[in-house]
C-alpha cells in the first residue's frame, strides 16, 4: 500500500519520535480573536495515532519491527523452505 502523501506532509516527527501537526483553525477569521487565542494557536499539537491509522496512511512506518532474533528465525525458515 502506498503512503498517503497529503497526510504525511501535514505531520512531522520530533527527535524523540513523537508525531506533531499544526493546530487547526488558524488561517482565517482571526481578526476578532484575542491576542491570547492567536498566540495559543501558533504552536504545534501532539498527535496520538493508532496503529491502524499508521498502517493505512504511513505504511513504511506503521508496521511492527522485528527483533534480530525474529529476523534470524525467519531467514532460517525461508532457507529451509527453499531447500525442501
Amino acid at each position: 500500500m502506498k503512503t498517503n502523501k497529503a497526510y504525511s506532509k501535514r505531520i512531522r516527527v520530533t527527535r524523540k519520535g513523537k508525531l506533531v501537526a499544526r493546530r487547526p483553525g488558524q488561517d482565517h477569521y482571526n481578526a476578532l480573536e484575542s491576542g491570547r487565542e492567536k498566540h495559543q494557536k501558533g504552536g504545534m499539537q501532539g498527535l496520538s495515532v493508532t496503529t491502524a491509522v499508521m498502517r493505512r496512511f504511513l505504511p513504511g512506518n506503521g508496521g511492527k519491527k522485528r527483533t534480530p532474533q525474529q529476523n534470524a528465525e525467519r531467514e532460517a525458515a525461508v532457507a529451509a523452505e527453499t531447500a525442501a
